[in-house]
């Protein structure tokens, strides 16, 4: 583990993006960790998010930072719990699809043979398979969808991404001399992965969970702006949704609109920043280009 923790650090040193990425990511998981204080706050002694709390349609200003809603709802608040949604949409996703990657990436790329030759067709082939309309017939036929079904569903189509970067990577190590050593050794195959293997790929396994969170975050975004989102949650998919079918534009609501674009795009850069950074670190030719 304290192994594992020094590479880390050292990837963090050697790339401005993927401190970058991760300072912005950060932030923004603190906002998130801190919604129910910040909404509470705002609300001070009522639920800001709840239906009739203010007058509707209020312009931004003091007391409304950006406004509010037609049902009345702060959108400040609206804004800073929908972000803690959708963080955690993509952290569900995330984490299930990179468990499910790593298994097959190192069951395929360990073994070899014909074991990874049927586990990389599969792959292939849900790698080719377009997604957001399977999500969105499973969506549109699930009655009462919660946001951990949703999560799992989008993992089930997320996870080949994380196991095709992690298998090519498994199958450079598995013949390095320390691999070697440690089955000369009578090691074990699970205690070789875990000790030898899996160390030296946590930075792609970063950028696969990255990847497969960010189409998550986004996936969930598709699916409420067309009207097929868990029910009884707000995020920031369903935050445009609304401000797209009232007009919130045109009567002056911008911030319902704009700000929550502008998260995901922040969020967008931040994930991004951090996939270039690790790829600039681990990735000789591409470090070669980026000048670093």
């Amino acid at each position: 583990m304290r192994r594992a923790l020094a590479a880390v650090l050292r990837t963090i040193r050697h790339s401005r993006r993927l401190a970058t990425g991760l300072v912005i990511l950060g932030l923004l998981i603190l906002i998130a960790l801190f919604s129910p204080l910040i909404t509470k706050a705002i609300g001070g002694g009522q639920d800001p998010i709840e239906l009739a709390a203010y007058d509707k349609w209020l312009v931004p200003g003091p007391d409304h930072l950006l406004g509010t809603d037609q049902f009345g709802r702060d959108v400040f608040a609206m804004v800073v719990k929908a972000l803690a949604v959708s963080l955690q949409i993509g952290a569900i996703a995330g984490v299930i699809s990179t468990v499910i990657g790593v298994i097959v990436a190192f069951v395929a790329g360990y073994k070899g043979g014909w074991i990874d030759n049927v586990l990389s067709t599969f792959t292939g082939i849900l790698l080719v398979i377009p997604t957001f309309p399977l999500l969105i017939a499973l969506s549109a036929y699930a009655k009462s969808v919660s946001l951990f079904q949703v999560g799992v569903m989008i993992s089930i189509f997320a996870w080949p991404f994380a196991a095709k970067t992690i298998r090519s990577q498994v199958l450079s190590l598995r013949t390095r001399p320390y691999v070697d050593l440690a089955r000369v050794s009578k090691a074990r195959d699970l205690e070789i992965i875990t000790t030898e293997l899996l160390p030296n790929l946590l930075p792609f396994i970063g950028v696969g969970f990255a990847a497969s969170a960010l189409g998550a975050i986004f996936g969930l975004v598709g699916l409420e702006i067309i009207g097929l989102g868990p029910a009884g949650v707000i995020d920031l998919g369903q935050i445009i949704f609304n401000a797209i079918g009232t007009g919130a534009l045109t009567l002056g609501a911008w911030p319902m609109f704009v700000v929550p674009i502008a998260l995901l795009t922040l969020l967008f850069a931040a994930l991004n920043m951090v996939n270039i950074g690790l790829e600039e670190v681990y990735n000789p030719r591409l470090r070669g280009v980026a000048g670093e």
